[in-house]
């Protein structure tokens, strides 16, 4: 149904599921998955680190000391490749959704809830995981490695609004209070920042502001349900830096196991500035890595899973359910190329409707907002750059006033007057939109 309440979200959200999916966004009746319960149970203690709103737990680590000195880092991926398999039913929905669809307020999963359920990495069960091992000596250099097929008993589901007043750049350079985790998470950063020191490259764009929408859909407002708050915080913060370093390693590390058995894995592969979708190991020139296999989200998105099902197959030393030269799995990397950039362009046009609806909340015409280039401003926390008509030339990086003269929320746009200049840029200010 597209129309629920004849509102201006109902329009764009419906338009989006007549396209991609015409027949609603309802799973068939199937029997959920069991996840094994025969494989060994790892002697750690995994703790994952999410946002609030996560359900989908794909990821967790495990720090555990060595006898002798040194530890072992485990970096635990939730592994619903174990419960079913290529050619089942719950295969057939995962592979006709092909990704988790975000937007503010809202998500449409990749898979049912039931088989979510089953393999998430829920604090308090023992859940089935693919496990990547670093041993590291003393000095954190890693002297051995080990993937594992197990349960991993999994006692904390850290969220990032607990963590991130506790555990951040001024915490760790002057030290902070004492909280559970403290040090496990203490060793992983160091060790993320021995990792990022030794491939070159930085994990997280240092300069981007990443941006956070809050739908409470128990309020409404002038426009429809929904009432919305937006936060903003600089990526690249410690906690960025330990979960991406950690994926990074894993993703290169399965990626190289798979090209090393002559297994087919589908790879991010990187050169010449463009990025592309791959069947075979190749660089990733912006991570500096010979190769990276997307594998540690499989609870939402399908390519993870299918490398799951291929890694998992060169563990157990059987046949790959997808063998060198398939052509669906060439049609498989199609497919999700396309359906994962439909949905990535979804979530910002619902982003950018989100901040038309929080400055409609505000009651405000006038704000703030920074040049980027010629007459094109971003305003000031939020995510939303557009074109104002008739504003005298201004350099790149400078900070203006405007009055907002109209928003329309079903072309997602809007039109401002300039008023005046706040602060001419700074001499090395840049016109881009990541410009702070």
């Amino acid at each position: 149904m597209l129309f629920r309440s004849g509102s201006s979200y109902d329009f764009h959200y419906g338009r989006f599921l007549f396209e991609h999916f015409p027949e609603g966004t309802d799973f068939p009746p199937l029997t959920p998955p069991v996840a094994p319960d025969d494989l060994p149970v790892a002697d750690v203690r995994a703790f994952s680190i999410d946002d609030a709103s996560t359900t989908e737990i794909d990821d967790a680590f495990s720090v555990t000391a060595r006898a002798g000195g040194g530890w072992r880092v485990g970096i635990h991926i939730a592994a619903p490749g174990l419960g079913f398999g290529r050619g089942s039913d719950i295969d057939a929905i995962a592979r006709q959704r092909l990704s988790t669809v975000y937007m503010p307020g809202n998500k449409i999963t990749m898979l049912p809830d039931s088989v979510v359920d089953a393999f998430t990495l829920q604090a308090g069960r023992t859940c089935a995981a693919v496990s990547l091992y670093l041993d590291l000596s003393p000095d954190l250099s890693v002297a051995a490695q080990e993937t594992r097929l197990e349960r991993v008993p999994v006692e904390a589901n850290l969220r990032h609004h607990d963590l991130e007043p506790v555990f951040n750049d001024d915490t760790l350079l002057h030290g902070g209070p004492d909280f559970p985790w403290k040090k496990e998470l203490v060793l992983l950063w160091e060790l993320a920042t021995i990792m990022e020191a030794g491939r070159g490259k930085p994990a997280t764009n240092q300069v981007q502001t990443d941006y956070s929408f809050a739908v409470d859909w128990d309020r409404a407002d002038a426009d429809g349900p929904g009432v919305v708050s937006i936060g903003q915080r600089l990526r690249g913060s410690p906690l960025d830096k330990l979960v991406a370093e950690l994926m990074i390693a894993a993703n290169a590390t399965w990626g190289k196991c798979l090209d090393e058995a002559g297994v087919p894995g589908i790879y991010r592969v990187q050169g010449g500035g463009k990025v592309r979708m791959a069947t075979a190991a190749a660089p990733h020139e912006g991570l500096g890595v010979d190769c990276y296999a997307w594998s540690s989200s499989p609870l939402r998105r399908y390519v993870d899973m299918v490398n799951q099902w291929q890694l998992i197959s060169v563990l157990r030393g059987e046949a790959p359910p997808f063998p060198p030269k398939s052509p669906e799995l060439m049609e498989a990397v199609r497919d999700f190329d396309i359906a994962y950039s439909a949905y990535a362009e979804f979530q910002r046009h619902m982003e950018r409707y989100w901040c038309l609806r929080w400055l409609r909340q505000r009651d405000d015409a006038r704000i703030a907002a920074r040049v980027l280039r010629d007459n094109v401003v971003r305003v000031d926390g939020l995510p939303f750059v557009f074109k104002v008509g008739g504003m005298p030339l201004q350099m790149p990086g400078a900070h203006i006033a405007l009055d907002i003269t109209d928003t329309d929320l079903l072309d997602v746009d809007m039109r401002a007057r300039f008023v005046s200049v706040l602060a001419e840029p700074a001499s090395d200010a840049r016109g881009d939109e990541n410009a702070q």
